[in-house]
Parts: structure tokens; sequence; C-alpha cells
């Protein structure tokens, strides 16, 4: 359930994309102010500003990125901050771009510190110093770029330096998705995919979606799957109940190392505190994993809190789980002053 992309899903999400802006479903605030920025600029003649997209995984970023370079009408060229470790690596990338060209950076933050102090100088005066030569021979040759604009992407904006931060004109925090509109991404998808997607069916998967249009549509392939093998090839509720069965996906969009996770915290450890690294050992996972991919929408949904000592289960898991908390646990008591 977690709303990282893997490889072998790209292909299938790429279909599922909305090409313009006027078809991406969800983030009003964000769709408005950037069709803004766009119209203005293209009454202009002119490129666009540096456009930042802030926000979890999974909520549309780099389909907002292949969006602008649509509604531009320019090409699209997309690298990631991994990739870029040198700057050199980034002054190739930019020494090829032509004159209004959208220059994508996914994990933009990841930048490697060389090539992000280029990037300050290109995005800025639309030029970089290339060095040639090594020690005391060595030339700084200036090379003049064509106006472009770069789109960056992260998952974690505090970790952009504030000089980097500060050089985007346009900067978009996606929040995650309501249900009704996690809704109708389920039936715009249903529609590409060309599938029979009964409505009780599209709410269904919505609400075990975890407010992320990348899980919604990971889990519709998964319930269409289950009706091409298993049903009659309608996507109906039972269909989708018992598909979500199959794969371990709760009412509540729960997995199943979401589960053991507050299992052992409500089972093992009588519901906390318990530190994050004997929880992550308790279910045989990573810490990263826990702290990046279970914990997030376990404190969100309020089955888990973050308290001084250490994780505890919130009343809410204990209900989930169907067991009663114990008089004394730190997540029965009132949340008040637990932060």
């Amino acid at each position: 359930m977690s709303a990282e992309s893997a490889p072998p899903e790209r292909t299938a999400e790429s279909a599922l994309r909305p090409r313009r802006l006027d078809e991406f479903v969800g983030q009003q605030v964000v769709r408005e102010q950037l069709s803004l920025v766009l119209d203005a600029a293209s009454g202009r003649g002119k490129t666009p500003e540096h456009v930042l997209l802030s926000g979890p995984p999974g909520l549309g970023k780099t389909t907002l990125a292949m969006i602008i370079a649509a509604e531009l009408e320019a090409p699209l060229r997309i690298t990631s901050g991994p990739a870029i470790q040198h700057a050199g690596d980034l002054a190739a990338i930019l020494s090829s771009l032509d004159e209004g060209e959208v220059l994508f950076i996914d994990e933009i933050h990841r930048l490697a510190r060389p090539a992000e102090e280029m990037l300050y100088i290109a995005m800025e005066d639309f030029r970089v110093d290339v060095v040639v030569g090594k020690g005391v021979g060595a030339t700084s040759i200036p090379l003049d770029l064509p106006p472009f604009t770069v789109v960056g992407a992260t998952t974690r904006a505090g970790l952009l330096p504030a000089p980097l931060r500060d050089r985007f004109g346009f900067i978009g925090h996606l929040d995650f998705y309501a249900p009704e509109e996690l809704r109708e991404v389920v039936r715009r998808s249903a529609t590409r995919l060309e599938v029979d997607l009964v409505d009780e069916a599209s709410q269904e998967i919505a609400s075990r979606s975890r407010g992320t249009p990348r899980i919604a549509n990971r889990l519709l392939r998964r319930v269409r799957d289950w009706a091409q093998v298993r049903g009659t090839g309608r996507l109906d509720l039972a269909a989708a109940q018992e598909a979500l069965r199959v794969y371990e996906v709760d009412d509540r969009g729960l997995d199943r190392l979401d589960r053991a996770v507050l299992s052992a915290l409500c089972g093992r450890f009588a519901g906390g505190p318990v530190g994050l690294s004997t929880l992550a050992v308790a279910v045989g996972e990573e810490i990263e994993t826990v702290e990046t991919m279970v914990e997030p929408y376990l404190v969100r949904e309020g089955f888990l809190l973050r308290t001084p000592r250490g994780r505890a289960a919130a009343p809410a898991a204990w209900t989930h789980l169907g067991l009663e908390a114990p008089a004394g646990a730190e997540g029965a008591a009132p949340m008040l002053g637990r932060f």
C-alpha cells in the first residue's frame, strides 16, 4: 500500500494520467493558481516562471509536470535529483535544452550540492559556468542558455535549501484527496481501462485508498484482475470487497504491515510507548520502512501517537483490532499534551 511507484507500475500509471489541466481531478486551489501562471505567461509570449510542487508521494506531482509541458506545447525533459551527482551532469542537461523546454526534476531536494549551486545561476540568469581544465590552468567559460522552465517535485520540502526554494516563482503544495475526488479518479481510470465499474465498487475502492490517487488506481487494477479471473468481469461491490480481502486491504485502507505494527504495539507492548527501532524489529521490517511507509498514515488516521517516550497506540487502534485497551495504557489516555 505504499504510495511510491514501483518500476513495473509506471507503464500502467502513464496510461491513466490526465493529459490536460481541466482533466486533472482534485487539487482545486493548485490547479487554479497554476492555470493563471501558465495562461499569463502564454499571453505575454514568455516562458512561465519556475514551478515547485511539494507533497506526499502519489498525489500527482509528475502528472502536473507533464500537464505543464502539454499546456505550453513544449518538450519535456525528465530527470531526478539522485541521478544528478555532479555539476557536469547538470551542465550536460542544461546545455542541451531548447528554448521554452520544461525540465522536470523529481526529488529535487536530493540534488548534490555542486549541481544545486549551478542550478541557482541557471534558473535566475539562464547561464552556466563550465570549468575547463584543472588546477591553476582551469578556466571558467560562461555558457548562455535559452529561456526554459524548471518544474521541481519534492516529498520533503523542508529539506530544500532556501536559496533554491526562493528561485521558484510558483510553489504549490498538494494535499491528500477527499473520498469523492478519489471516486472520480477511479471512475475516469475505469473508463480508460475499459472496464464495467459499478458506483458502489468505486466508492469501496476510494474509501480504502489512503487519500492517494496512485493507490486508488493500483487497487482498481487489482480488482479488475480479480473480476477477470474469479468473477464475471464486472467490477461490482462484491468483486471489490472480495478482491481487496485477497490483497489484505481492510475497510480503513490498512494493509498487512499496518495491522502488524498495530498488533505488535497493542499485543506485545500493551499499547506502548515503545521505541521505533524496537517496533520495527517486532514486525521484521527496517526502521525506514516503518517510519516512512507505515507511520504517516497511522498517525494521520488517529491510530498511532508519537509521544516523547516513543510510539503509542491510540484508542482507535484498539477498537480497529477488536481489543480493549488496558487501564493505564498511554494511548488510552487523552491526547492533549502528548505531542
